[in-house]
């Protein structure tokens, strides 16, 4: 069976190693895109931070809140609530640089994964989403 548009012939053999090339290519696609779905929720988490970071600083510094640690909540300080929200916007901005980083490091090696496929089977191969 082929997969080519009619009057192409598959003229390219693929080797094991085209073969390795492809499926890391694929591995890659699909960590690339694990990893952004986790970016997208802590880009989300963040923005809530500091929409409730603006909050808390309107509440008076002596008033106790709830705050929820893990799935109980604990009464504290307007100013400990303060400190561990930007301790944890701390925390949340090392975790989307990472992130960033690990998905700029996938995408260099995807470019280059292209770059040797497309010079070995030119059209005959896909991989573009």
């Amino acid at each position: 069976m082929e997969l080519l548009p009619e009057g192409q012939k598959n003229t390219t053999e693929v080797t094991w190693q085209d073969q390795q090339k492809i499926n890391s290519f694929s591995t890659l696609i699909s960590k690339k895109d694990a990893l952004s779905a986790t970016l997208d929720e802590h880009k989300q988490e963040k923005e809530y931070l500091d929409d409730l970071a603006l909050e808390i600083e309107l509440v008076d510094e002596d008033e106790k809140l709830n705050y929820k640690i893990g799935d109980s909540f604990v009464l504290m300080k307007q100013s400990e609530i303060v400190e561990r929200l930007e301790k944890d916007q701390e925390l949340l901005d090392s975790k989307i640089s990472e992130l960033e980083s690990q998905i700029e490091d996938i995408d260099q090696e995807l470019n280059n994964l292209k770059k040797l496929l497309y010079a070995k089977f030119g059209n005959a191969i896909n991989l573009e989403r």
